[in-house]
């Protein structure tokens, strides 16, 4: 949530009356989600009015025990893992009272990043030291809330194969980005959408679309719309290329940072809109996981719906 100048507000946080959970999925990410789990209890379980660590066999039960956790009183949930853990959670957190700690597990962390954490785990609990609360926008999709993005066509047959790289060479950025050009180079069909929003009306035939509420991962990878995000609006940018050559030069163009807008993708942004795509059983990815869903898509951004902990900044507001 942003004031009139466009800035986000932030509020001193008491951790000593804070009755906190930590949700670990010991399987997932890079990281050994124990030992973390453990460094953080070091450093909160004698400062906190409550503490207990929740462990998840897999990602699935990530919003139950975040619903389990608010349930028996906590009000600081500490989510450890990449941006699909963080959604899960602040699903459920998203519209309560309760706050969310962020310590990054995954591959990119685009989340914490945006937030100003980054993406260590030293980073993150260095600011369990000196906390600030914010309220954030998050977006939401037909009912489901997402954090950084909401992309359909190339980018979730991209998670597909990343997977199947993952599997066979570890996880690591560059394997990311070699899951990328595969996909797109064996991306065969378009797709088609109509997208409506504040009374207009666009068509578009595309390799590529995605949704974005991350500001962080729009300057990152050389795109137009951080600045409509942080004014609290989505920014939609379709890429202009129908087929796979054209996408994996852009993709180029991404990595050397010289993406422009008028050579790769249309940008439009609004508060709200639909998007009608066919075909109409679209598997999306969303904070780098995957579903099928089907369209029309509602998107919305829900203004200041997730409480989160950031880094202090001098000179802010003292109090909510």
């Amino acid at each position: 949530m942003t004031d009139g100048d466009g800035m986000e507000e932030q509020f001193s946080y008491d951790l000593a009356q804070a009755r906190v959970a930590v949700i670990v999925n010991p399987g997932s990410g890079r990281q050994d989600g124990d030992a973390i789990a453990m460094r953080i209890r070091d450093r909160l379980e004698a400062r906190v009015a409550a503490f207990e660590i929740r462990r998840v066999a897999r990602g699935a039960d990530l919003p139950a025990a975040a619903g389990e956790a608010l349930a028996a009183g906590s009000d600081l949930v500490v989510a450890i893992g990449g941006d699909g853990t963080q959604a899960a959670i602040a699903s459920v957190l998203a519209g309560t009272d309760a706050v969310m700690a962020v310590v990054p597990g995954g591959t990119f962390n685009y989340f914490s990043r945006d937030l100003g954490i980054g993406q260590s785990v030293d980073e993150a609990l260095a600011v369990l030291d000196r906390p600030a609360l914010r309220r954030i926008d998050t977006g939401e999709i037909n009912g489901m809330l997402f954090l950084n993005n909401v992309s359909f066509g190339a980018y979730p047959e991209i998670l597909k194969r990343r997977e199947d790289i993952y599997r066979r060479w570890g996880r690591s950025r560059l394997a990311a980005y070699w899951s990328a050009v595969v996909a797109m180079w064996n991306l065969r069909h378009p797709i088609r959408l109509t997208l409506r929003a504040e009374g207009k009306e666009h068509h578009f035939t595309t390799a590529l679309a995605f949704v974005a509420r991350s500001a962080y991962q729009l300057e990152n990878f050389g795109l137009d719309g951080a600045a409509d995000v942080r004014a609290g609006r989505l920014a939609v940018l379709v890429a202009r290329a129908r087929y796979p050559w054209p996408l994996v030069r852009s993709a180029l163009r991404l990595a050397l940072g010289n993406s422009a807008r008028y050579q790769d993708f249309d940008l439009v942004s609004a508060e709200e809109m639909e998007i009608e795509a066919l075909p109409r059983h679209e598997y999306i990815a969303h904070d780098g996981e995957k579903c099928w869903m089907d369209s029309p898509f509602r998107i919305r951004v829900r203004a200041g719906a997730l409480r989160v902990l950031v880094p202090a900044a001098d000179g802010g507001p003292d109090r909510e």
